[in-house]
């Protein structure tokens, strides 16, 4: 075998399933989240000369994920787009999810709204577990830089929390408006 193949074993067998998780969380559907770590991993081996060596080939991997996971979603808004009237109609057939729900899916609607940037480095930290400076390394910024984007990412997601009536009981239990504490 060749270095290069070597090389690529090694950072799939080490990175597989981290990356495939990273998708999971970020992908609408399993099938989706399939298909990013396949281009992701297809993509790392065609640029097997740019992988960095030691700890930073994690961090390297990660970013290519990313980039993959963005190009995937500019591709799913564009066919959202497309079939925006669809949906509509889908919604209005189907009605709201059910009350137990309604907790999670108003974080999630509030979640959505944030930039790519916020909900990248939001998920970075809560999902991936990465600190302030693994994302400095993934994202090529200074670790001052992830903490104010952090801080301000966590004050713009709080903010729209408040803005769309989610509250928070005493014991940190989210409660939308209109829901007694």
């Amino acid at each position: 075998m060749s270095d290069d193949t070597d090389r690529f074993e090694a950072v799939y067998r080490a990175t597989y399933d981290q990356i495939t998780a990273y998708a999971g969380r970020r992908c609408d559907s399993p099938q989706d989240a399939a298909d990013v770590v396949a281009e992701t991993f297809t993509i790392i081996w065609r640029k097997i000369d740019q992988l960095p060596a030691g700890a930073e080939a994690r961090l390297w991997v990660y970013g290519v994920a990313r980039n993959v996971l963005a190009d995937h979603r500019r591709s799913a808004l564009r066919h959202r787009a497309r079939h925006r009237e669809l949906n509509a109609e889908m919604a209005d057939l189907y009605g709201d999810p059910a009350d137990h729900n309604v907790e999670l899916a108003a974080i999630a609607q509030v979640f959505r709204t944030l930039s790519d940037d916020d909900r990248e480095v939001l998920s970075l930290v809560a999902w991936e577990g990465l600190d302030r400076h693994e994302i400095a390394t993934m994202l090529g910024l200074s670790r001052n830089a992830v903490r104010i984007r952090l801080h301000r990412a966590r004050k713009r997601f709080s903010r729209a929390l408040v803005q769309a009536g989610v509250r928070f009981t005493p014991g940190n239990a989210v409660v939308p408006a209109g829901r007694p504490l």
